[in-house]
């Protein structure tokens, strides 16, 4: 691993620039610890300004006692963990409507700022939000991340380098995690103290910020069951009986743990011409770093790792494209389902093992047979080491096609 993790060029920075010309308020918002005051402070170094940082006691009460004398300066002004003091939002909304001159606040927050109760309004039309994850291995690797854009673009001719690493290899990478601070610690120990440290002060600090919840216990009880079935499709009503809460008080729960980024959930696909598929959305860890550290089995680690992956990489394409999952009342499944604005649609399995076999692509030949020229290529990612045809826009790759294409 390479010294100074967190100055490692991030993706996210080149559409933070972008929208510095054209649009008023720029928030980069994520999970705590991926380094999103290292890139904020990094833009204001680079554009000059001024920056609030909220962790701060005596700046954060300044802007509570005085939030519209808080946000006034001139050029840039960078507001860290704004969503610390929400009475700033409508201050700066205040100041934007009256003031179109692009650039002018950078804000970040640790939680989805616009899901936040105490938060009294939106920005629409006024701000841009960029999501920044845990890093990418492209971003590790200085490697291109395109594997997205690639996919649309080559379809099932796409073929990537001959990969050197091997199932062992990806589910090291897994287990490390995208944190910067993980990605420091070299020992597997260390990481672990880092993770569970990370997981309990998320529900001690940030559950408690977004919303009411009576026993910790019951969220923590909740993660380690979601860790447990990680990929796995939600069933509501089994977390409601081992959990001993009502099916809404879960689906509440889940939602509380999106919005402090430690879960993400992918919703089922389906379109007309299948109308057996089953609507229930899965979920995975936004790190597979702590997804194996909660104890993820091998299979359902790799695919959280390569959901986490596509899901980075969707932040930054080119290609607007969003994510989902398929599976139908047949048990016919794809794991990733990526769809285009164009309708075109690119499937993707995930097989932790090193060879690939033809039933491998049963579900993705499955949707191609029903939704004919709207998909556009099939894809099986394995722990193997070479591209092949399977024929009829099938294609397995290794996994590191993901940031190598």
């Amino acid at each position: 691993m390479r010294e100074g993790i967190d100055y490692l060029p991030r993706r996210a920075a080149e559409r933070v620039t972008d929208a510095m010309s054209d649009t008023r308020v720029i928030v980069v918002n994520g999970a705590r610890q991926v380094g999103k005051s290292t890139l904020a402070e990094k833009v204001l170094r680079e554009h000059g300004g001024v920056g609030r940082f909220l962790d701060d006691g005596v700046t954060r009460a300044a802007a509570a006692a005085d939030p519209s004398a808080f946000v006034q300066h001139d050029g840039l002004m960078l507001i860290d963990e704004v969503q610390r003091v929400p009475d700033l939002w409508l201050e700066i909304k205040y100041l934007v409507d009256r003031n179109q001159r692009p650039g002018q606040f950078l804000l970040t927050g640790s939680a989805r700022l616009l899901g936040l109760r105490s938060l009294p309004d939106a920005l629409p039309g006024r701000s841009e939000t960029v999501e920044l994850w845990p890093f990418s291995q492209g971003e590790i690797d200085d490697a291109p991340d395109g594997f997205v854009d690639a996919a649309f673009a080559a379809g099932a001719e796409l073929r990537a380098e001959p990969s050197e690493l091997r199932k062992k290899d990806y589910l090291a990478r897994a287990a490390r995690g995208g944190y910067p601070e993980a990605l420091r610690r070299d020992s597997p120990r260390r990481r672990a103290r880092f993770f569970d440290g990370y997981v309990a002060d998320l529900i001690a600090r940030d559950v408690k910020q977004v919303a009411d919840v009576e026993r910790a216990s019951d969220m923590r009880t909740l993660v380690s069951l979601l860790a447990a079935q990680t990929t796995g499709l939600v069933s509501y009503n089994r977390l409601s009986g081992d959990l001993g809460l009502t099916a809404p008080t879960v689906r509440k729960y889940l939602e509380i743990l999106e919005t402090v980024y430690l879960v993400r959930t992918v919703p089922a696909w389906s379109a007309n011409a299948t109308t057996r598929a089953v609507a229930t959305p899965k979920v995975f860890f936004v790190d597979s770093g702590i997804a194996a550290h909660l104890g993820a089995g091998e299979g359902a680690l790799l695919e959280n790792f390569v959901l986490g992956e596509l899901a980075r990489q969707l932040t930054w394409s080119e290609t607007f494209a969003s994510l989902h999952h398929y599976r139908d009342r047949d048990q016919y499944e794809v794991d990733a389902v990526l769809e285009d604005n164009a309708r075109r649609v690119v499937g993707i399995e995930v097989k932790a093992a090193e060879t690939v076999r033809a039933e491998d692509f049963r579900g993705l030949r499955l949707l191609q047979r029903k939704l004919g020229d709207q998909f556009h290529a099939g894809f099986v990612l394995y722990t193997g080491r070479e591209s092949f045809s399977f024929g009829n826009g099938m294609t397995c790759l290794p996994i590191s096609a993901l940031w190598t294409c």
